[in-house]
């Protein structure tokens, strides 16, 4: 029974019925769907720098892809399994961290680092994780809340080991095949090689029997654990994932800035993090990445200043959360079905 329900190819909603099948985004024609839309998008992003759109837009850019990294480890949290974290930040905070302390104490750099920040990351990330088996909603964000605001104390208190409040320097990325990364445009690729890994391994996770089981957690535990599903083995599975896609974001941060310190990975930038995520939405495949291209580049495009950027988020999450509450994603995703059936049964028409 167990290994039926794992082979479900219709997600379960609230109230027993399934989603119709033209409503899916995980059946096979969606599926199609979002490999193309992939396609087009790694071809549109790949060529930004060649369009002379400036360093600055560049430089947002760059932020904006390693932001939509970690993003997509909370959309597996939050949108997959259905479990939020406001303490998204201190996953990053552990991955940058530790290969700046590599750097600084060890001599290691960038390479040898990486699969550091990415291990460490997903470890804490299931350690983050263990209370969720016992507590969930609103007693886990705050338990999120309190390991966030405890690594800024730990690392404002970590003497010449952490940097204290004023943190670490890194040097630059060793050249690879005579790649010098410390040109903005190579350093931009090596974002969007990264992220495009991440777009690739979310969609298989997304896609697989362990995606289709964290869905079936997400919208009824009880069941779940009632047919024999290992719920907590799943749970901790998800936070190890999380983490590891926040550790990658975090070394591509520290190598991108050349400096860190605690505030980047306070309270504050974790509710950034989970505003972003539920703007652009958590459950569709690109969610995280608009909510990241919203956050970033809403100001820089509207000229706001932060106190009204701020404003502008909070309107924005109010409408997402009343008439959209699938994210930003979702919305378009209907609108983008709207005006494919209206353009089908316009031709279907015309040749009758």
């Amino acid at each position: 029974m167990t290994m039926e329900f794992l082979n479900l190819k219709m997600p379960m909603v609230r109230g027993g019925s399934h989603a119709k099948a033209g409503t899916d985004p995980h059946s096979p024609d969606r599926r199609i769907e979002q490999i193309v839309f992939a396609v087009a998008l790694i071809v549109l992003v790949a060529a930004l720098p060649s369009l002379n759109i400036g360093y600055r837009f560049l430089s947002i850019a760059i932020t904006t892809g390693y932001t939509a990294i970690a993003l997509y480890g909370l959309g597996l949290q939050f949108g997959q399994a259905g479990i939020m974290s406001v303490g998204h930040a201190a996953m990053l905070g552990i991955g940058a961290y530790t290969a700046a302390m590599l750097s600084n104490h060890l001599g290691i750099g960038f390479w040898a680092a990486l699969p550091a920040s990415i291990v460490l990351a997903a470890i804490a990330g299931g350690l983050v994780g263990l209370p969720s088996l016992r507590v969930s909603g609103q007693h886990y964000i705050i338990i999120t809340f309190c390991f966030c605001a405890l690594l800024v104390i730990c690392l404002t208190n970590g003497g010449s080991f952490t940097g204290a409040a004023t943190g670490l320097d890194v040097g630059s990325i060793p050249r690879v095949l005579g790649i010098n990364f410390d040109k903005l445009f190579n350093y931009y690729y090596l974002v969007l090689g990264a992220l495009a890994i991440t777009l690739a391994t979310t969609y298989a996770i997304m896609n697989s029997s362990y995606g289709r089981t964290l869905r079936a957690i997400r919208e009824n535990e009880q069941l779940a654990r009632a047919i024999g599903i290992n719920v907590d083995m799943h749970k901790i599975g998800v936070f190890m994932a999380s983490g590891a896609f926040a550790g990658l974001a975090g070394i591509l941060q520290v190598y991108y800035l050349r400096h860190i310190s605690p505030t980047l990975y306070g309270a504050f930038p974790s509710l950034y993090l989970a505003l972003m995520v539920m703007l652009g939405g958590g459950r569709l495949l690109y969610g995280p990445l608009i909510g990241a291209i919203i956050v970033n580049f809403l100001p820089e495009v509207m000229d706001l200043n932060p106190v009204d950027s701020r404003i502008a988020y909070g309107v924005a999450l109010l409408i997402v959360i009343l008439l959209l509450p699938g994210g930003v994603s979702s919305g378009l995703l209907a609108i983008y079905r709207w005006v494919g059936g209206l353009l089908v049964r316009r031709g279907s028409k015309a040749g009758s």
